[in-house]
């Protein structure tokens, strides 16, 4: 599968089109195939993060420490970047209840990234949805940050 990796932090021209293994869903995770994704404030922070110095940084120092740690001090740590998506899901593990294949998503997958990827795994219980028929992909990859965060928060209260 094609995904848009990165190998060091700097401008977006560090971003590359590359051939990487295309992921296989775990018992309790989808394999969606991705129609759509956004770039987001946390994306550009990531991708630039040896350029983020704390006074920089719109958190507190502690957050930026721990922010450095899990994205890296010299070289990226994850290299896909991508919170934010729209697509189908193309199978499920086999304890999989709430989604099928063929189901329209969107979902946030956080700090984990990996959404500029053709496809990506997450857990069933994730930060997922249905993508309502009268919505474009491109329209549902925007909304979940806020949306589908506080769908998430409702569903556990």
């Amino acid at each position: 599968m094609k995904a848009m990796v990165y190998t060091k932090f700097g401008p977006p021209e560090v971003l590359q089109l590359k051939e990487v293994e295309k992921p296989a869903p775990k018992d309790n995770e989808i394999l969606v195939r991705n129609y759509a994704t956004s770039v987001n404030y946390g994306d550009i922070l990531a991708r630039n993060f040896k350029e983020i110095s704390p006074r920089k940084f719109n958190m507190p120092l502690l957050f930026w420490f721990f922010a450095k740690m899990y994205f890296g001090f010299t070289k990226p740590r994850i290299t896909i970047l991508g919170s934010e998506f729209a697509g189908e899901i193309e199978s499920v593990g086999k304890d999989v209840k709430s989604f099928k294949q063929g189901d329209q998503v969107f979902g946030y997958l956080g700090q984990s990234m990996g959404a500029y990827a053709e496809y990506l795994c997450m857990p069933e219980n994730g930060v997922l949805a249905i993508k309502p028929a009268n919505m474009t992909h491109e329209e549902a990859a925007v909304v979940p940050y806020g949306a589908i965060m506080a769908l998430n928060l409702l569903r556990k209260v």
